[in-house]
């Protein structure tokens, strides 16, 4: 592959608009460059969460995300363009299912905190649910494969699953809700 990039700054820009993959230009802030945007944001999170320990399998699961999102975003910004393969959201049905036995049933809300890549872990799967919104929201108005709203909509289960993982690194727990309801509730 040649060089892709071979200029950063085009100033083409400059009029509020942007090129997608096929050479049209859309504005700024459109659904499409929205919902590329939030993809692009997220892929960025979970590349500052790759900078924490985190068991070798985990950071591979990441890793992989990481190209798919960029799939993903590729396949946004090219109307009509399918890159990311309902394999990919099978790797992550499989992850998730593999994380999620490890771990104890909730019985309570858990607030997004612990340690630090836990907390990242969070944040990460906050950014997929606003993608996962933006791209639905994009579907509403274009055409668009189901595969990137089933992929973003399982990337923030599995990154909720794996702030779990990482709060128990080195016997931590999740940090539980203190819902005064609740409280009540088993005192009555």
């Amino acid at each position: 592959m040649g060089n892709r990039l071979t200029q950063i700054s085009t100033r083409t820009g400059d009029n509020g608009t942007t090129g997608l993959g096929n050479n049209q230009r859309v504005s700024k802030n459109s659904l499409r460059v929205h919902a590329m945007g939030e993809v692009d944001e997220l892929n960025s999170h979970i590349g500052v969460l790759l900078c924490e320990d985190m068991p070798q399998e985990v950071r591979d699961v990441l890793v992989e995300v990481q190209h798919q999102l960029f799939n993903l975003g590729g396949e946004l910004s090219i109307p009509g363009f399918e890159l990311l393969k309902a394999e990919a959201v099978a790797a992550l049905d499989t992850a998730l299912t593999t994380y999620n036995a490890q771990l104890p049933k909730l019985e309570e809300f858990i607030l997004p905190a612990g340690t630090r890549g836990a907390a990242m872990a969070h944040v990460c799967r906050t950014v997929a649910r606003r993608a996962e919104r933006a791209t639905v929201a994009l579907g509403n108005e274009e055409s668009l494969n189901d595969t990137p709203k089933q992929y973003l909509n399982r990337l923030s289960d599995l990154m909720f699953v794996l702030a779990r993982v990482l709060n128990r690194l080195n016997g931590g727990d999740d940090v539980y809700w203190k819902s005064q309801r609740l409280t009540e509730m088993r005192a009555g």
